[in-house]
């Protein structure tokens, strides 16, 4: 019989699948990386700051091609995050495919 580390494993494994687990992840990481950005010590806070801009950039990329693939406009894309039709174009559309 596994021990009940084995059974936490086991069992989070069957309740949460690899997207939800994933995302969780990430809302965990973003939580504990906000409380860094706001760290007085300023090492801290700034390597908080680079990592939460890469993360909103990952979560962009993925709500752009989202909103291509349901037929979304550049013009439209651009309108919702305040940004040229140009730039978000030039940003995304290699990863984009409609």
């Amino acid at each position: 019989m596994g021990t009940p580390n084995d059974c936490e494993t086991h069992c989070q494994v069957n309740l949460t699948d690899r997207l939800t687990s994933g995302l969780l992840d990430t809302v965990n990481d973003a939580t504990e990386l906000s409380e860094s950005a706001a760290s007085n010590d300023p090492e801290q806070g700034l390597a908080a700051v680079r990592a939460l801009r890469a993360l909103a950039d990952r979560f962009e990329a993925v709500q752009v091609h989202n909103a291509r693939e349901q037929g979304w406009s550049w013009q439209a894309i651009a309108e919702v995050l305040q940004v040229s039709r140009q730039a978000v174009h030039q940003k995304h559309s290699r990863d984009s495919h409609p």
